[in-house]
């Protein structure tokens, strides 16, 4: 029996998928160089850190992650202040979930900004648990993120479903044994997600599947 619905944030609940792009954009001209979009698809889901590793890398760059992860915050704290948009559906699908099932949040981002998004839009009241990278120890798609949210809604995978945007976090979910539903985003739309058990188009698509298949089966 489903007992539990684990939403990931960035790019699944709210539009900061662009966000983070943009200021990955920024950096790059500042430091004379361009990023492709598929260095950005590989962070997606990892821990702050280890994704400006990538970034870094990619870029070839004799600067620290450290360093570029304090760059990249300040001009995606700026952007996110004037910019915070919810994902088309997100409201309703939340109420319509939140009287059947716990839900919770699992994502890559540090506390700050989990924090300052849900307060901002006003739904941390729904989440029994909000799980963020910073007690993480290996990012998506390692299944750990998701292992400590089961753990800490006292459940087991076989009775979470997880609603991902992205092919790391989709994986991460898998891994971890949980029912996964893909909903693609104009940024991860050419992502793999053939492994996952459903995709859907919207959240709204996402919580009718929900709603009409997944409580007939395993209520």
């Amino acid at each position: 029996m489903i007992k539990a619905i684990i939403f990931d944030m960035d790019g699944l609940m709210v539009d900061t998928e662009r966000l983070y792009y943009e200021a990955d954009l920024e950096i790059a001209a500042q430091h004379g160089e361009t990023v492709d979009y598929q260095v950005v698809a590989q962070m997606m889901g990892q821990k702050p850190l280890d994704a400006m590793m990538i970034f870094r890398d990619s870029l070839e760059l004799d600067l620290s992650p450290t360093k570029l992860l304090n760059e990249r915050d300040k001009i995606f704290l700026e952007k996110l202040k004037v910019d915070l948009l919810p994902m088309p559906g997100l409201i309703e699908t939340i109420n319509a979930l939140y009287a059947k099932y716990k839900l919770a949040v699992t994502t890559g981002a540090p506390q700050k900004f989990t924090d300052f998004i849900l307060d901002g839009l006003e739904i941390r009241g729904f989440f029994e648990v909000i799980q963020t990278s910073d007690t993480i120890n290996i990012g998506k798609p390692a299944p750990e993120i998701y292992l400590k949210t089961i753990e800490r809604l006292h459940l087991t995978p076989p009775e979470c479903i997880v609603l991902e945007d992205s092919s790391n976090g989709a994986l991460s979910a898998k891994r971890a044994g949980c029912y996964t539903i893909a909903i693609p985003s104009i940024y991860t739309q050419h992502q793999d997600f053939s492994f996952t058990d459903y995709i859907a188009e919207d959240l709204i698509g996402a919580k009718k599947h929900i709603i009409a298949c997944l409580v007939s089966k395993y209520s």
